[in-house]
């Protein structure tokens, strides 16, 4: 942590990074279940320490403008308060195989303590019955292209949603993006087949078809999806943040998957993965 903020020019935050995810890998090691991660993410002129475990427990938060130590004491232990006092913004980030807990490190830390915040969407309410509703079969999914996506999609909508909070006046478009992410992640949930994924990948299969009911403006949002992670890349790469902007193998993928959903919207028949050119997928699956 220490050799990171040298490495970007933020030697000014060293003390508090230190300090703060001292005390959050400590929790996270008496409190949390594996597997657990430390990173540096968001901008060099904003840089946010993440610690990530594998409990998905939603932590509650002091409320009010004034905090009781004890509850703090109760809740999480010394360790985020402690983080409240050194950071410009801190919060809980909740997913659904774990949760991250954050902070944007101060240049000094304090007396006192910044209020933090959970996001992150709990379970998807139960979709109903579209009268308008059409099967899709996206065939020959490469699981691992499919697994990468996924990854991909967590990470930038974690890092827009978390910049947005923490630094909205300095990054209008990372409110846009999360704003957009919110309005499309509905449908994302239900849409796209993960819960047959999972059955693939416990079988231990590298491909698998996917068989997909939706109504036809589910898959007319999926198809904005494309747009945005276009969107997306050309943000991460103007902003200069530490996190990547998708390759060229992982848009190709991608751009495949979800336009799926468009032309056979339209009408179209499916086009399976292994029928594309092979200059379009070699790399992606390899």
């Amino acid at each position: 942590m220490v050799d990171t903020c040298h490495d970007i020019g933020r030697s000014d935050l060293v003390e508090c990074a230190e300090l703060g995810v001292s005390e959050l890998v400590t929790n996270a090691l008496l409190h949390a279940s594996a597997p657990l991660s430390v990173r540096v993410r968001g901008t060099r002129e904003h840089p946010r320490v993440e610690v990530r475990d594998g409990t998905t427990e939603l932590p509650v938060l002091p409320g009010g403008e004034t905090h009781d130590e004890d509850d703090l004491l109760l809740t999480f232990g010394r360790g985020l308060s402690i983080v409240a006092r050194c950071s410009t913004a801190w919060g809980v980030e909740v997913e659904e195989d774990g949760k991250v807990v954050w902070f944007v490190p101060a240049a000094r830390s304090g007396e006192t303590m910044v209020e933090g915040v959970v996001t992150g969407a709990g379970p998807a309410p139960p979709r109903e019955p579209s009268p308008d509703e059409m099967s899709i079969e996206i065939l020959g999914v490469p699981l691992r292209s499919f697994i990468d996506f996924q990854r991909h999609y967590r990470e930038l909508r974690r890092e827009v949603r978390l910049l947005a909070l923490a630094h909205e006046a300095e990054y209008p478009l990372a409110k846009d993006l999360s704003d957009l992410f919110g309005r499309l992640e509905h449908d994302l949930r239900d849409g796209i087949g993960a819960g047959q994924i999972e059955e693939a990948l416990h079988s231990g299969a590298a491909t698998t078809d996917l068989h997909v009911v939706m109504p036809r403006a589910t898959a007319a949002t999926i198809g904005r999806f494309i747009e945005l992670l276009d969107l997306a890349d050309a943000f991460c790469r103007e902003e200069r943040l530490l996190s990547l902007a998708r390759t060229p193998d992982q848009q190709q993928f991608q751009r495949w998957f979800l336009g799926e959903f468009v032309r056979q919207r339209d009408g179209e028949a499916p086009l399976a993965w292994q029928d594309l050119p092979v200059s379009r997928r070699q790399n992606s699956i390899s």
